[in-house]
């Protein structure tokens, strides 16, 4: 009922238009076919405009209100303006009293839509991935994310693909489905990071000594946390070495500041290990049992 309303105002403003311009002495033929175009073109820029000028930064002032990243809003923004053209059009087309041809696109929009839908399967996948992706928000843009065997930064994440640079400088474009449907590692997400280092030893070490070493060069690293406190744990006993595994924190993580932090700590307790006469072993292999060569007569040696 309402739709059979609007048509009958479409019709009737295109009407309108082509009575003034046959008052005016141009052809009924050519007045009425005028009327509809204008008042496709009045009805189409009206509603793109307002669309524009008031709908648009309406749901900006609510996606900022609500805090949704920077890299969510420009997506949805392109669709909101996709979605206003589409109602421009269909309105205009209403306006200039086309209903039957309203009728058919119809029709044929459904017709592709479900065609479509079969075709790009793929894609539709990733579609969807990348809406939860903006809703679960499990990264965002330069975040450091593991995930398969890979790992980078992300640099931009769009409805299909979300585009991470490697720390070799290489950029991977990954479908978001292959983000969403496996585990991902984001290292960066919280405010504190824990990191696990491990130390072997030998077996005739002490280790009450090597534990005093190791804690106190991570207290006395200025990256390295307080609190909480860092501890260390006999972890592991090797087939040649003690394993001491250290557990310490470390603030507002990255991974520039990961790699550097472990390096010079690793390196700190090397050097207290060194100094103190701890070892740090290396497995060995020792061999036994005897080598047999049998099948050879005796040679002598020619006379000269």
């Amino acid at each position: 009922m309402i739709a059979g309303a609007a048509l009958q105002v479409g019709v009737g403003l295109s009407g309108s238009i082509a009575r003034i311009l046959t008052s005016i002495g141009i052809p009924d033929a050519i007045a009425g076919l005028l009327g509809q175009v204008l008042a496709f073109l009045v009805v189409f820029t009206v509603v793109y405009v307002v669309g524009r000028s008031v709908l648009i930064p309406v749901v900006n002032r609510m996606m900022n209100s609500r805090g949704l990243e920077a890299h969510a809003r420009r997506p949805l923004r392109r669709i909101l303006l996709v979605v206003v053209v589409f109602i421009g059009i269909t309105a205009a087309f209403g306006a200039a009293g086309f209903p039957d041809f309203l009728r058919s696109l119809a029709t044929i929009a459904a017709a592709a839509t479900l065609a479509i839908g079969f075709a790009m399967q793929d894609v539709l996948q990733n579609f969807v991935a990348g809406i939860f992706i903006y809703t679960d928000k499990p990264f965002k843009i330069g975040d450091w994310i593991q995930w398969d065997g890979n790992s980078g930064v992300v640099e931009d994440i769009s409805f299909r693909v979300t585009r991470v640079r490697t720390f070799d400088n290489e950029l991977l474009t990954v479908p978001n489905s292959n983000l969403t449907d496996g585990v991902i590692k984001n290292p960066v997400a919280k405010d504190k990071l824990r990191l696990q280092v491990p130390f072997g030893i030998g077996y005739d070490d002490d280790t009450e000594k090597a534990t005093e070493i190791i804690v106190e060069e991570a207290e006395a690293h200025e990256e390295i946390l307080e609190d909480p406190a860092p501890s260390v744990r006999l972890t592991e006993l090797g087939d040649s070495s003690v394993t001491l595994t250290s557990r310490v924190w470390i603030a507002d993580p990255n991974r520039s500041d990961f790699v550097k932090t472990r390096a010079e700590y690793v390196q700190s307790v090397k050097q207290r290990f060194d100094e103190e006469g701890i070892d740090i072993p290396y497995p060995n292999r020792t061999l036994g049992g005897e080598l047999t060569v049998a099948g050879f007569e005796e040679i002598t040696p020619a006379d000269d």
